[in-house]
Order: structure tokens, then C-alpha cells, then sequence
């Protein structure tokens, strides 16, 4: 078996804290327990571009339990938790290709090597697998029955593709099932942003003020965190409804450029590039702290506060400060990568359940499908998203209401009235 973690000799505690994290993750359970005895992707082989954390390790196992051939690699050079990396390899014999901290060439050459497997299905946190079997690889489509997409910033780059036509096989976008971005990208991130916030920084959030930049459901779970700790949140935004729906949730709206001036901490949340650049460094207070939870660190002009800076440092792990002519010095978290994962675990398994039952459930419907989907981005089965809400609630122990015949009846009528 060919795999690439930085050493093996940690996984008996990726297998102690994998463990630790499937206690939350009840649906999956119930999932991997069915798929051990059917035996869905039997025969199929998965190649996955994750988060290389102790929930994509419990994904991984339920589609070996189904009968997969899995290989994994990492998403993001900072979020490998080589642990975890290391129990996949030993102890379930998953091929693995991934290191925390590994460079950029070292990240596509992962890719490569697991996509060596000649997957029949891909599994993508943030488009890049499928951006090279297109770039690159293109003599693998013809064995692919389709993949999945895990988060906001893939979606857009694959929806773009399918609008270009250039799409080569179906994309199922797991981002936009309901249990996953009500759930995952408001209460995953929110939660995990500010907890990457304060490992880095060991920094006071109440009587600060915070500005969110994108208001999208990422950026709602980190504004409602980030009030809850106390601090005065400030959203910028693009888009004019998000911004409205921001200012009656309370918070204060404003472009960046003013943002910038009275920001203590600056996150990105929009899955575009450049949104802080140059000009907003130079405008920030002494000390700001900035930081990146959207998925790739080109929401933040890094490139230009390089060459700004007159002097960088590392002053605490996770902190780069830049200091900048006239003393002003600007702090930098994670490299500006995810810093809920580049400074802490990511998110809470009790939500990555739901996104990554998501994931499993899907894979099931591409390998069980007669017919194969258009070459484009689908949206999950409304059937699963509706299994996976039912099956989350039982796991918590709540009971709701079913609708009688006669509420039915009335709710499907137009000719009875009022």
C-alpha cells in the first residue's frame, strides 16, 4: 500500500481521538452499521480530497464498510492532523497522502498519488481533485460515475464549470443540503473560527470589535459567536439583502475600507480573493489581528502585505506580525489558511455527522443509480436530507409531531376554504 504521513508512530493516538469523535457522530454510526451489512460501494473505488481530521476519519471507514476502496488526501496543507492521518494508514490500511505543512508541490503530488487509484467516484472539499483530473488527468472520466462537493467555495468553481459547459462528470453538492450549511457552516464554523481565534491569540473578544466579512451562512454563525463572547461585530458585505438581513440582525454594516479603521479582528468568510487588501492594511489600528475562514487563503492579499511589511515575525504559533513603516504592526493567523482548522480541530463532530452522512448517503446514490446524472452540479436527494434531519433527531433523543390525514388533505386541497 502507498501512503505519505509524517510518521506512523502516532497513530495509536489518532485512533484514541477518531474514537473519541464517533461518540458524537450517532447518524454516521447508524449509516456504517447498515453499509457493513449491504455492502453499497462494493467494488467501488473513492478517492477523497478532505480535511484529514477525526471525522473524515470516521467518514473514511463507513465507505470501507460499504465495500469502498478508499484513498485520501488532504485539503488544506495546515489541516492534516497527522495523527489521524497516521491510525488511517495502520490501522484500516487507507491509502493516506498527507503531512501537515506540506508545501505546494507536495499537496498536488498527494492528489496525484491518490488519484492513481482510477476512482469511480471523487469526494472534494473545495474543488481541486476535480480540477486536476480536468487539468491533468483526463483519462480517468470515463470510469467515473460522479463525485461530491463539501464546501461553499467548490460549489461556486463547479457551478462555474457546469454554466461553461466543461463540466466532464455530475457534481452532487453536499454544501447545499439543508443539514449540512444550516448546520455545519453556521454552527460549525461559527464555533470552530472563534475557537482557531482564540488558541492563536489567547485574546479577549468581549469589548472588542470583530469584523465578518461575507454574510452568507459561514458568515452568520461567526457573527452570532463572536456577539455571544461580547464583542461589537461589524459585517461587510457585497451583496445587498445579505447586508440588509445583517443590520436587522443587529449588527453594524459598512464597507471594508471604514471597517478597517476601527477593526480589532478581521475575519474573511466569502470565497472570493482579494477581499482584504492592501489598502485596508494600510488603514487597520496597530496590533489588528486578521485571520481567514473561508477556504482558501486568497481572501486576504497576503501577497501585498509582504511586500508592505519592512519586518515579519513569529511571534506566538499561528501568528505572523508584520510590521509595517511607521511601526504599525498587522498579525497574521494560520498563514491566513482556515484558521478554525491551520489553529484548532475544525469543526465539532456533533455537525460534521450530519455534513459527512451527507457525504456517505450520496455516495450510495451515485454507485446504486441505473442511470447516470447530467454533467452538472445536482443538489443532495431531498429523500436523504430529510433521512439524515430524522435520523439526527432520534440520535438527540427528540420526538416532533406527524401530520394527520385530514392535515394533509387540507394542506394539499385548494377548493375547501378557510
Amino acid at each position: 500500500m502507498d501512503y505519505d504521513v509524517k510518521d506512523l508512530q502516532l497513530a495509536s493516538e489518532g485512533k484514541l481521538r477518531t474514537e473519541w469523535a464517533a461518540r458524537d457522530m450517532p447518524v454516521l454510526d447508524w449509516i456504517r452499521r447498515r453499509f457493513a451489512r449491504e455492502k453499497p460501494l462494493k467494488g467501488k473505488r473513492i478517492v477523497a480530497c478532505l480535511h484529514v481530521t477525526t471525522e473524515t476519519a470516521n467518514l473514511a471507514r463507513t465507505l470501507q464498510a460499504g465495500g469502498a476502496d478508499v484513498a485520501l488526501c488532504a485539503s488544506n496543507p495546515l489541516s492534516t492532523q497527522d495523527d489521524v492521518a497516521a491510525h488511517l494508514v495502520k490501522n484500516w490500511g487507507i491509502p493516506t497522502f498527507a503531512v501537515n505543512g506540506e508545501d505546494n508541490e507536495t499537496y498536488y503530488r498527494h492528489i496525484h498519488s491518490a488519484l492513481d487509484l482510477k476512482p469511480h467516484m471523487t469526494m472534494d472539499d473545495g474543488a481541486d481533485v476535480v480540477s486536476v483530473i480536468h487539468g491533468d488527468r483526463k483519462d480517468l472520466v470515463r470510469g467515473i460515475l460522479g463525485g461530491t462537493e463539501e464546501t461553499t467555495t467548490g460549489v461556486i468553481r463547479l457551478k462555474a464549470m457546469a454554466a461553461q459547459k466543461v463540466l466532464l462528470y455530475p457534481i452532487i453538492s453536499v454544501n447545499d443540503a439543508n443539514t449540512k450549511h444550516f448546520f455545519d457552516n453556521r454552527y460549525g464554523t461559527g464555533q470552530s473560527t472563534v475557537d482557531g481565534i482564540l488558541r492563536a491569540t489567547n485574546r479577549l473578544l468581549a469589548g472588542s470589535t470583530f469584523v465578518v466579512s461575507g454574510y452568507g451562512w459561514c458568515g452568520r454563525g461567526l457573527a452570532m459567536r463572536a456577539s455571544g463572547a461580547g464583542a461589537n461585530v461589524i459585517v461587510t458585505e457585497v451583496d445587498s439583502l445579505r447586508a440588509l438581513e445583517a443590520v436587522m440582525d443587529g449588527y453594524r454594516v459598512m464597507p471594508m475600507s471604514e471597517a478597517a479603521k476601527v477593526g480589532d479582528f478581521f475575519v474573511t468568510v466569502t470565497g472570493d480573493i482579494k477581499v482584504i487588501r492592501r489598502e485596508h492594511f494600510r488603514a487597520m489600528k496597530d496590533g489588528a489581528i486578521v485571520a481567514n475562514s473561508g477556504h482558501f487563503n486568497v481572501e486576504l492579499d497576503i501577497e501585498s502585505l509582504e511586500k508592505m511589511a519592512k519586518k515579519k515575525r513569529s511571534v506566538r504559533k499561528f501568528v505572523d506580525e508584520y510590521t509595517l513603516p511607521g511601526g504599525k504592526r498587522i498579525n497574521l493567523l494560520g498563514e491566513g489558511r482556515l484558521v478554525n482548522l491551520a489553529a484548532a480541530e475544525g469543526h465539532p463532530a456533533a455537525v460534521m455527522d450530519m455534513s459527512f452522512a451527507n457525504q456517505a448517503l450520496s455516495a450510495e446514490y451515485l454507485a446504486t443509480r441505473k442511470k447516470r446524472l447530467s454533467r452538472d452540479v445536482h443538489p443532495v436527494p431531498a429523500e436523504i436530507d430529510s433521512a439524515v434531519a430524522d435520523l439526527k433527531l432520534k440520535a438527540m433523543g427528540v420526538g416532533i409531531d406527524r401530520l394527520t390525514k385530514e392535515q394533509e388533505k387540507y394542506l394539499a386541497a385548494w377548493d375547501m376554504g378557510t
